[in-house]
């Protein structure tokens, strides 16, 4: 097989999610649909927050802020898909891939990151009410954001200049309708077990430490409850922990069945239908469970939807 450098590719072939001509047309309206869904959704979701002046508090600037990531997470895979599928294409350049696999590891980790800040946020709101407004204080709400944004770009920027060392095959097919970095290590002509190594190890960590902060603050949560004597606080203190449980539990549970998918499941097709639940439905889902579950998003909805028919 004729081996040429990663300077030399000029594109990758990607995975299609179906050879079928009629089905094409169904599957681009679909996509369409979900992306277009996520992106009003959760704009809504910023647009709520930041204009309501109630909801100026710390865990709405984080709900904000979960939002505009999954904006931008969705914004990396679904636009080239789309084209793709319209296009009847399987192509993706060298430069749209690492672009592709730089955005989705910062997009993933800052998903990720951001459930954990979410967590320890009503973690101190019910453990610690009296001192909460001077721990949740906006510096330091904006220095935990910061700090993740931080990680997630070193993060990522490590894993690229570890793919720019690999060399490919000409017409290297990547088994996934976008690109992912244990893909492209995968796929290498060259030796990647440097870069194999470091992904699991750092990928362990980033998701270890937040998984960890996350159980952590709810068993300190679920032990200040069983404290209370009053079935009204334990109520009222735990129902604003139920939008936060939901999506905790969808982010991982769709990401524990891709993991199970691609490792039970040796077909493309398998592991895609898993990534296209962790990709497009759980973004999709977000604003509406935040949306829906909680009466003072409902609130600020409706009354941003009102002032908006009113100016109209």
């Amino acid at each position: 097989m004729e081996v040429k450098n990663h300077t030399v590719l000029s594109q990758f072939l990607l995975v299609v999610l179906s050879e079928d001509p009629e089905l094409q047309p169904i599957l681009f309206g679909l996509f369409l649909s979900m992306y277009l869904v996520t992106v009003l959704g959760n704009l809504l979701i910023i647009l709520a927050v930041s204009s309501d002046s109630h909801l100026h508090t710390p865990m709405y600037f984080f709900l904000s802020n979960l939002s505009l990531i999954d904006i931008c997470f969705t914004s990396t895979i679904i636009p080239k898909m789309l084209v793709n599928i319209h296009a009847h294409s399987k192509e993706i350049s060298y430069l749209e891939c690492l672009t592709q696999v730089y955005f989705f590891m910062i997009f993933v980790g800052m998903d990720d990151m951001l459930l954990t800040i979410m967590a320890y946020d009503r973690f101190v709101s019910i453990c610690y009410p009296l001192k909460y407004t001077v721990i949740m204080n906006p510096r330091h709400c904006v220095l935990l954001v910061l700090m993740c944004w931080l990680i997630m770009l070193c993060f990522s920027l490590i894993h690229i200049l570890l793919v720019k060392q690999l060399t490919f095959s000409i017409g290297t097919e990547i088994p996934h309708f976008f690109c992912e970095v244990v893909q492209l290590f995968k796929v290498a002509s060259s030796d990647a077990l440097i870069g194999i190594i470091v992904m699991y190890v750092s990928t362990a960590l980033v998701i270890v430490f937040p998984v960890t902060g996350i159980l952590y603050s709810y068993s300190q949560i679920v032990s200040t409850l069983m404290r209370m004597s009053s079935s009204l606080s334990k109520y009222k203190a735990f129902s604003t922990c139920g939008s936060h449980l939901c999506v905790v539990s969808l982010f991982y549970g769709t990401g524990l069945g891709v993991y199970l998918s691609s490792a039970v499941v040796h077909s493309p097709q398998g592991s895609t239908i898993a990534s296209v639940m962790y990709t497009m439905v759980t973004p999709m889902l977000n604003p509406f469970i935040y949306s829906l579950r909680n009466k003072d998003v409902k609130g600020a909805l409706g009354r941003l939807l009102s002032r908006a028919a009113s100016c109209s």
